[in-house]
């Protein structure tokens, strides 16, 4: 399928111009399909029965599973699903054995979804690291270097930044926990649904995402591990292979972590995404969002009072696009552009109030997130209605 076909299957681009795909990104008609199929026809629980409608609710949820593996070249380690990112990064900071004096290292442009766990941490006598960027939240990689010491027990970093758009050197970085025995989560809520990401050659521990970002529906996200070295979060039906009342004895695989009745729905969902995406191709994806953000990021530089935040370049970046106008709120323009022309952006600080400190940006940015469902003549009508807006001034 080419990307100029998806268009079809969703409803809200043609009456509104979205643009907020990395808060969350919109539905195919396929994958709400495939979840109404799941309520019609074979609802019932997983993993616990043998008559028919349990039998093909438990093959497509363990269908999904390697399914999703497979997209993220994780087939030899463990896929877990939880609700989104933020339970499946709680899940690694509550599951580890921390000790006093263990050392944290993260960054300032961390969602907070991926910042407050680790800082949680410090109560149990935790050393956190918390590292800078240089200009446009781009890293040197000599200061994670510096940073990642042979007490750190891990690392945490985005992959791309919600805000800026910045891809980090996450394979450079996954060598130096290695060799410092350090281990390294990704949070690749922002990579994930844009480009191919291959955990095992990403060289990470732990990969985090969210279905809801990448054409699923709310309430999924992943884990995946390279090994199953954090204890269950949650313990309960499905998580043991035998209960006595001295004790139990859990089970392996993704059922160790998944206790009680899953999103099943949201699961079958999720995979239904994945093969939409794979049948654009991912490669496709990313060369689109690439060709509609450098067209933005020269039409907003373009404008007078008009200042971008990040890389003034499409190279190593997603197609998320933060900028301000002078002397505007953010949350102005961002409903002027809704009431002017239907453009539905998001404004704030995105979940980044450290960022935005360390930005001196008090009132955070508006941010445009490209997906593929977006198209040129939109970029034209944002860029256009921002030069209207600016004019206010």
């Amino acid at each position: 399928m080419k990307i100029e076909d998806c268009m079809a299957d969703f409803q809200i681009p043609r009456y509104l111009h979205y643009m907020d795909s990395e808060a969350t990104s919109l539905v195919p008609e396929p994958v709400i399909a495939a979840m109404n199929e799941y309520d019609r026809q074979y609802r019932a629980n997983v993993g616990r029965g043998m008559h028919r409608l349990t039998r093909v609710a438990t093959q497509r949820y363990q269908d999904a599973h390697e399914l999703i593996s497979s997209f993220i070249g994780g087939k030899e380690g463990t896929t877990v699903f939880t609700k989104n990112t933020t339970e499946s990064i709680n899940m690694v900071a509550a599951g580890l054995d921390w000790q006093p004096g263990d050392r944290i290292v993260t960054t300032i442009v961390e969602h907070h979804s991926n910042l407050l766990p680790w800082l949680r941490l410090r109560e149990k006598g935790a050393e956190v690291v918390i590292i800078q960027p240089g200009e446009n939240g781009i890293f040197d990689i000599k200061i994670f270097e510096e940073a990642i010491t042979a007490d750190t027990k891990l690392v945490a970093v985005s992959h791309a930044s919600n805000v800026l758009g910045t891809l980090q050197p996450v394979k450079e970085i996954a060598k130096i926990c290695k060799a410092q025995g350090a281990y390294f989560l990704v949070d690749g809520a922002q990579s994930v649904p844009h480009f191919s990401v291959d955990s095992r050659a990403l060289g990470c521990d732990f990969l985090c995402f969210s279905g809801h970002k990448m054409l699923g529906p709310t309430g999924t996200g992943v884990l995946w591990m390279r090994d199953e070295v954090i204890s269950p979060l949650i313990l309960g039906g499905g998580t043991v292979e035998d209960v006595t009342t001295e004790g139990y004895t859990l089970t392996g695989g993704y059922q160790r972590f998944e206790g009680g009745t899953p999103n099943i729905s949201g699961a079958i969902g999720l995979a239904q995404a994945v093969k939409y995406l794979e049948s654009l191709g991912m490669d496709s994806i990313f060369r689109h969002e690439q060709k509609l953000t450098e067209h933005l990021l020269t039409g907003l530089t373009g404008i007078e009072n008009v200042v971008v935040h990040g890389p003034r370049n499409s190279k190593n970046r997603i197609g998320v696009v933060s900028f301000t106008i002078d002397r505007i709120h953010p949350h102005e323009i961002a409903y002027l552009l809704d009431e002017r022309a239907a453009v539905l952006v998001r404004s704030g600080d995105h979940c980044c109030i450290p960022l935005m400190k360390h930005l001196g940006l008090q009132n955070g940015t508006v941010r445009a997130s490209l997906y593929l469902y977006n198209t040129l003549e939109e970029v034209n009508l944002l860029i256009e209605t921002i030069e209207e807006i600016s004019r206010m001034l």
